[in-house]
């Protein structure tokens, strides 16, 4: 999960000092987390079990439950853009967000490619309605970072559920992305000593990375034997190239945070902030793990 973007005191708690501290003594450079830990897991547990009902209820409710999912992280990157005065165009934006999920479930990979570059030519052909604007260029380009970073890969969790078992590969997806947060999490805070990106997001460390790629590997193992029959050493590929993309994937929003000079991307969620903050690692690993189970997994 990402980290909340830290005050100036936080920044000097990660580089080793303690604002008021006893001279001579320091801090754990990686802060300890300052969520209300409590009303996180409750909150967390719920939206968990509002995907695992979708999928074993019926398949196209989870496709309505990421489009929805996809729409609303898009307004919130609109809303939170609109901060650095840069206004991509809402409507073709807002499309682009539902169309090209539903195109990836419906007609699949070959089908992606021409949906996501129809959703940027027509953010373009919009902008270029709107070139009189000095800043038509910069509203332009915003429009299609949006478009490539989440509707473009919340497809690739819709091409995950299309086989006869895309249930289980759903699932698998999101426990192994969430055995990154968990691991990462629990060995950070006992343990967490050397801050990984300490400008972008101090609360991150090399030993909670130790922790995520542990959780990662066995959760992909265990899952990829049992769920969906494949070989051990095929889930602890996935687990292995799974925490590398949830990690950039944690530290790519929380940069995006940092510049914008906000703490979330909303309020959306009590005690995990906006649903952008929680998709933030699921979105770059749901393609590194259409690959390796549509490669290795039968």
């Amino acid at each position: 999960m990402s980290a909340a973007t830290p005050g100036p005191a936080s920044r000097r708690e990660a580089r080793g000092g303690v604002t008021g501290s006893t001279p001579g003594t320091t801090s754990n450079p990686t802060p300890k987390a300052g969520r209300d830990l409590p009303m996180a897991i409750g909150v967390g547990l719920f939206l968990g079990a509002l995907v695992l009902a979708s999928l074993l209820v019926r398949k196209e409710l989870f496709v309505v439950l990421a489009t929805a999912a996809s729409m609303v992280a898009v307004f919130e990157l609109l809303n939170a853009l609109s901060k650095a005065k840069v206004h991509p165009p809402t409507i073709p934006t807002l499309a682009a967000s539902v169309a090209i999920p539903v195109v990836a479930y419906v007609w699949g990979p070959r089908v992606l490619a021409p949906a996501i570059v129809v959703g940027v030519l027509a953010i373009l052909a919009w902008g270029a309605a709107e070139a009189n604007s000095p800043d038509a260029v910069k509203d332009v380009a915003g429009g299609v970072l949006i478009t490539l970073y989440v509707p473009s890969l919340v497809a690739f969790a819709m091409m995950l559920l299309e086989p006869d078992d895309g249930v289980a590969r759903i699932v698998t997806f999101v426990i192994v992305t969430i055995s990154s947060d968990i691991g990462g999490y629990a060995v950070g805070v006992i343990a967490g000593k050397h801050p990984m990106a300490p400008t972008v997001s101090p609360k991150k460390s090399w030993e909670g990375f130790a922790g995520s790629a542990v959780s990662c590997i066995v959760a992909g193992a265990v899952c990829v034997m049992f769920a969906l029959d494949g070989d051990w050493w095929a889930g602890a590929l996935l687990g292995a190239l799974v925490v590398v993309a949830a990690t950039v994937g944690d530290l790519c929003e929380s940069m995006i945070k940092r510049d914008l000079g906000i703490k979330d991307m909303s309020n959306l969620i009590p005690g995990h902030g906006g649903l952008m903050d929680r998709l933030d690692s699921l979105l770059l690993a749901a393609p590194v793990t259409w690959a390796v189970l549509t490669q290795f997994v039968s």
